[in-house]
């Protein structure tokens, strides 16, 4: 699964790009917290204030999602991560989110020294002028997989897990 992501500012989209690993919203260096509000299908959840938000696909649950004490989501689970990047409030925690929704975000008033980068490649500023959407791309990419190559073997590879010591 891709995401697509639309960047709409005062109502004409300035980006649009699709996604296979997460995207990040983060503050500057010096800045202070993000105040970011989120909805779910036009539904407000909640604002995190957070050094920033990862909106992630299953691919991408194994990598800074994953650094930021987010889930590991196999890679036919069909849904996206939401994963706080240290929040301020310890009871805002990863949310897994079915992956037919709509994420619209927002953020508050006065932001400033705020980027949303895409697969960790392409970077863009955003201000409170911004709405960001983020959705289920429509065309997936079709993975290679080789035939001795099991998810979790790779996993357990990745991570550093061992087998029990008995």
């Amino acid at each position: 699964m891709r995401l697509e992501v639309r960047v709409v500012r005062e109502g004409k989209e300035i980006a649009k790009e699709p996604v296979l690993n997460d995207i990040v919203i983060n503050k500057g260096a010096l800045a202070r917290l993000a105040k970011i509000k989120t909805y779910i299908n036009n539904r407000y959840l909640t604002t995190y204030r957070a050094d920033g938000l990862i909106i992630a696909t299953p691919t991408g649950s194994t990598a800074y999602s994953l650094a930021a004490g987010g889930p590991v989501l196999h890679p036919t689970v069909p849904a996206i991560v939401m994963t706080p990047i240290c929040p301020f409030t310890l009871t805002n925690r990863p949310l897994i989110v079915p992956e037919s929704v709509v994420i619209r975000i927002e953020l508050e008033h006065k932001s400033s020294d705020i980027m949303l980068t895409f697969d960790g490649q392409a970077g863009l500023e955003i201000s409170e002028k911004d709405t960001i959407i983020v959705q289920k791309g429509k065309h997936p990419i079709n993975m290679v997989v080789m035939p001795d190559c099991h998810y979790f073997n790779v996993l357990k590879t990745k991570l550093r897990w061992s087998g029990s010591r008995i």
